[in-house]
């Protein structure tokens, strides 16, 4: 089925997710949605995340998308669900595949999460890792300041050590946990830096590989793999700057992205 797959996140983030939906379905098109002018989306109210989300996704249902891949944990808290059942193609989020990487990983039973203050708020990880086990103990740690460096292209050095340093401090005292979700897509690109500060004991889980394998196996199921030998064309939008879209882009993808559209999504008060 020659239609693409429409990936959103509120900034570059998401990137983490499409880079391995590009690894895993490399015949598939892309077309990818950051709202990076609006983001980060973890500090605002529900109301408005929801809005937001929603502008995205009427962008993308314009361009004949087969699936939605919500690449934003603070978008899939408050509006998976919403979503799975107003639209008429698959939806898949970022949360549950996380969950279940994290619990295919730890020994311990003692699982951190990472992640904006919306999706730590939501405590949308807490259920849904209970859901498959309730014997987990489960801690949650809201990392504010890690978005906005990501989306300004701060993604090592010695200030982003600085800033996750002090963010991580709370995690000495989680003496048990063995397995740490990123529970944000943003985070996995400064993931180096996060495995340096918490040390070896821990492992670093992000969602992307499972969410990959998660829209494959759907797209499998439903026969709507694209299996014709057409060169793939991904598409690449951003709400703010493109020239620093492009950029992290570049550098995440490890393939080149000479073309990122500038939209403008919402009302002119939203924005």
């Amino acid at each position: 089925m020659d239609y693409p797959i429409g990936v959103i996140d509120s900034g570059v983030g998401g990137l983490t997710v499409a880079r391995e939906l590009m690894r895993q379905l490399p015949k598939e098109n892309l077309i990818y949605v950051g709202d990076t002018l609006r983001c980060p989306y973890g500090p605002r109210p529900e109301a408005e995340v929801v809005e937001f989300t929603w502008d995205m996704v009427n962008f993308l249902l314009e361009k004949n998308i087969k699936m939605l891949v919500i690449a934003c944990n603070t978008a899939t808290a408050f509006t998976l669900e919403e979503l799975k059942q107003k639209l008429d193609i698959p939806v898949v989020g970022v949360i549950e595949p996380g969950a279940r990487a994290a619990i295919k990983t730890t020994k311990t039973n003692h699982i951190g999460v990472l992640g904006t203050e919306g999706t730590i708020r939501s405590h949308a990880y807490r259920k849904a890792l209970k859901n498959i086990n309730n014997e987990l103990q489960i801690e949650g740690l809201a990392c504010p300041a890690f978005a906005p460096m990501v989306e300004k292209g701060v993604v090592s050095g010695p200030l982003a050590r600085q800033v996750i340093e002090e963010a991580l401090t709370p995690l000495k005292d989680w003496k048990e946990m063995d397995t740490l979700i990123l529970g944000c897509t943003h985070y996995p690109i400064i993931k180096p830096v996060i495995e340096e500060v918490i040390g070896e004991s821990v492992d670093v889980i992000s969602s992307g590989d499972e969410t990959a394998r998660e829209v494959s196996a759907i797209l499998g199921f439903k026969r709507q793999l694209y299996e014709g030998d057409r060169p793939v064309s991904h598409q690449f939008y951003a709400t703010g700057d493109t020239h620093l879209f492009m950029k992290i882009a570049n550098m995440w993808l490890k393939q080149p992205v000479t073309e990122v559209g500038r939209i403008q999504l919402g009302s002119p008060q939203s924005i």
